[in-house]
């Protein structure tokens, strides 16, 4: 239904994939030698188109939110991805052709036999609307129901029609052997992430042990793709841009979230896609906190007095209103002052304070429990305001770089098909010629990794967090031999100490236990015996502080899907002339920001196209200086082509007449406007950073009109 009432998109993606050619954006790599499937070189203009986009996105996420940075090895040792689990569940499904061993991703496999069915004019109604469903819970299949459908349609191979084999699992990972000896083993990382999560203790140091914060880092990553398509969307070598944001798990409230709540996007949750539903708009304030008291659970969070703030926004509680009841309840189960920054909470909380007792027991109304108001603790959409204001986030930053907003949505991940530790999942998906494309993951991790990489190396990923009250807390120690371990492991004994100190009364049991039956056991490579740790004791003390694993909340970009994606919702032709063809890229990341053209190749010329080009090149602006024969118009569409958004003509009347002027001309819409030449640099650069708009330029100087001809 969402595609009948779409308008017809006339995009023509040959088109498109000539000019990227032509101009080189990208291209395959190692064409001359044929070229290898799923991996791309980035020529010039592409380059710069890539480079600017994470310049954009470093401002937007790393400067504006304060974050860290990192950069981390790409070659990642065996042990820490067996750890996060990639070494065991890594892996999309593959059939074979059984005669000549061609391999196939299984639901690529089936999606294209479903999109030829849908094509063949012999397949009835009934039977389209079958496969649409099926085609819609393909991403949520397991193998075992995707090798249903492949033997129910009697599936072939593509290429040969030969029979396929049975589905299997392939890991998508790249192996590698680190060091001469081959005795290391490792993958090529397939994401950045883990590299963020294993200097988690560095960076909570570096943060001053405080939550909330958050580290990014952008790189390239590595899957050995089964059968890699559709340009740069399934690649074997990309670059991701990931964020991770760390924060308690018992308060997922962020303090920007204000700013965002209304924010307006376009929700495709995982209930609407079961119910066969369409997107819907709403603001990510009421997403994350329903629609009205129904999202206010028991006021046990910080969040959930938010959502009150919120839902108290668009009332009046002032001198004269009597409340309910229901604003009795609520307040008993707030127990105390909202802080000063929920304003609409706070003015609502002191107007019920100022009726005695005895009149609140009067409000009229009658007395119902908050399970009773809320509906049983019912919420929003999207789990929590972290998660919320970073999707938020990501529309902003996908907006300003040029994707187009009707283009433009949130999906849900369903329930099969969401990470075993995931809270909530969305992915900020672009529509294109191929569908609908994940272009960013945003996603709350839950403790997960820090977790498991404490179980994998021993050391503890967690913060310290004080307790309101002192707490005595049962314990068992280990009481050791110092001299033993000093003679056993010299230099490395203090480590081996500090392993013993800080084992949990759990492991200690189990240490004890070990030593008891086997006589030795082994903590973090050294192997230790009895006569080192003689004995645990059980022992009580008082704690001031606990122990938490903070959650994850992890916006990952895809930059070759973004980027492409981009190109696609950029790519212009002329109504004029269909052959003339160009990018509508935003100035903030178009790779070079203004053409200077001289109409002549004469001497004369020379000295004003230098002083532009210089003056503007002094400023930061990438300049392309075209000095070339061709017509005026031709060099128009050649810089056109490249996405160059302000271009500056040298003319007759530049030279020959006092004061120098010259035009300057805006790609789009091909208004001209003659300004003096000096006013240019200036000009250009408030333009190219988005300070002041064309409109502001065509106010000012008077409007130049001449033709524009390719001949």
């Amino acid at each position: 239904m969402t595609l009948k009432l779409s308008p017809p998109d006339s995009f023509d993606r040959a088109k498109m994939n000539d000019l990227i050619k032509r101009r080189f954006f990208y291209d395959n790599s190692f064409a001359i030698y044929g070229g290898i499937t799923g991996q791309y070189d980035f020529g010039p203009m592409g380059c710069d188109l890539v480079d600017n986009m994470l310049a954009e996105w470093h401002k937007h996420f790393v400067i504006q939110e304060r974050m860290l940075k990192v950069n981390c090895s790409i070659l990642t040792p065996e042990t820490v991805l067996k750890a996060s689990g990639h070494v065991d569940k890594f892996a999309d499904y593959m059939v074979k052709d059984v005669k000549s061993g061609e391999c196939f991703r299984l639901d690529h496999l089936i999606k294209q036999h479903f999109e030829k069915k849908m094509a063949d004019k012999k397949t009835s109604q009934e039977e389209k609307e079958i496969i649409k469903r099926k085609i819609n819970l393909l991403e949520g299949m397991t193998m075992e129901e995707m090798d249903g459908v492949v033997k129910e349609y009697d599936m072939k191979s593509p290429l040969t029609g030969n029979d396929l084999s049975d589905a299997v699992e392939f890991n998508l990972m790249f192996p590698i052997c680190i060091g001469p000896t081959g005795t290391l083993k490792g993958f090529l990382r397939p994401e950045t992430a883990q590299g963020i999560f294993v200097n988690f203790k560095r960076l909570l140091e570096y943060n001053q042990g405080k939550l909330p914060f958050a580290c990014a880092q952008v790189g390239n990553a590595y899957r050995n793709e089964i059968s890699p398509r559709s340009g740069l969307l399934r690649v074997r070598e990309f670059t991701m841009a990931e964020i991770e944001h760390f924060c308690d798990p018992d308060d997922k409230s962020h303090n920007k979230f204000s700013q965002v709540a209304g924010v307006e996007v376009t929700l495709y949750s995982a209930c609407a896609q079961m119910d066969g539903e369409s997107a819907k708009r709403t603001t990510i304030g009421e997403a994350v906190r329903g629609l009205g008291l129904p999202s206010l659970g028991l006021l046990s969070t910080p969040m959930e007095v938010g959502a009150l703030d919120f839902f108290l926004s668009d009332r009046s509680y002032i001198l004269g209103h009597l409340p309910t009841q229901a604003d009795v309840t609520v307040r008993e189960a707030l127990n105390q002052s909202p802080p000063p920054h929920f304003t609409h909470a706070s003015r609502w909380y002191r107007h019920v304070e100022s009726f005695g007792h005895n009149e609140r027991l009067n409000f009229p109304g009658e007395r119902r429990s908050l399970e009773q108001l809320t509906g049983g603790r019912q919420k929003g959409l999207v789990a929590n305001e972290t998660l919320g204001y970073f999707m938020a986030r990501i529309q902003q930053y996908l907006l300003k770089i040029g994707v187009n907003p009707k283009k433009l949505r949130f999906r849900q991940h369903l329930s099969n098909e969401m990470a075993h530790y995931a809270c909530d999942c969305w992915d900020a998906e672009c529509l294109t010629s191929y569908g609908w494309i994940e272009c960013v993951g945003c996603a709350d991790r839950s403790a997960y990794d820090l977790t498991q990489h404490t179980k994998g190396s021993s050391v503890k990923m967690c913060v310290e967090r004080l307790l309101k009250e002192p707490q005595m807390v049962d314990s068992v120690v280990a009481v050791t031999d110092k001299g033993a371990i000093g003679k056993a492991f010299k230099k490395d004994a203090k480590a081996v100490q500090e392993a013993l100190a800080s084992l949990s009364s759990e492991e200690s049991e189990k240490m004890d236990k070990a030593l008891s039956e086997n006589g030795e056991y082994e903590l973090n490579g050294y192997k230790l015996s009895r006569a080192m740790v003689p004995s645990f004791k059980k022992e009580q003390k008082k704690v001031h502080v606990e122990e938490v694993v903070p959650s994850v909340i992890e916006p990952s970009f895809g930059v070759g899907r973004v980027f492409y994606a981009l190109l696609e919702h950029s790519f212009r032709v002329r109504e004029d002339d269909d052959k003339r063809t160009f990018f509508s890229l935003p100035p903030v990341v178009a790779p070079i920001k203004v053409s200077v053209l001289p109409l002549s190749s004469k001497q004369d010329f020379v000295p004003f196209t230098d002083k532009l080009a210089d003056a503007l090149t002094e400023l930061n602006l990438p300049v392309r200086v075209d000095d070339s024969t061709g017509s005026i118009g031709r060099r128009y569409a050649r810089t056109d082509e490249i996405a160059i958004p302000f271009g500056v003509t040298v003319d007759f009347d530049t030279v020959n007449n006092t004061p120098h002027t010259v035009t300057l001309r805006e790609r789009d819409s091909t208004e001209q406007v003659r300004m003096p030449i000096d006013e240019v640099p200036l000009t250009v650069k408030k333009l190219a950073d988005g300070k002041i708009l064309w409109k502001e330029v065509t106010d000012k100087w008077p409007k130049f009109v001449a033709q524009e001809t390719t001949k």
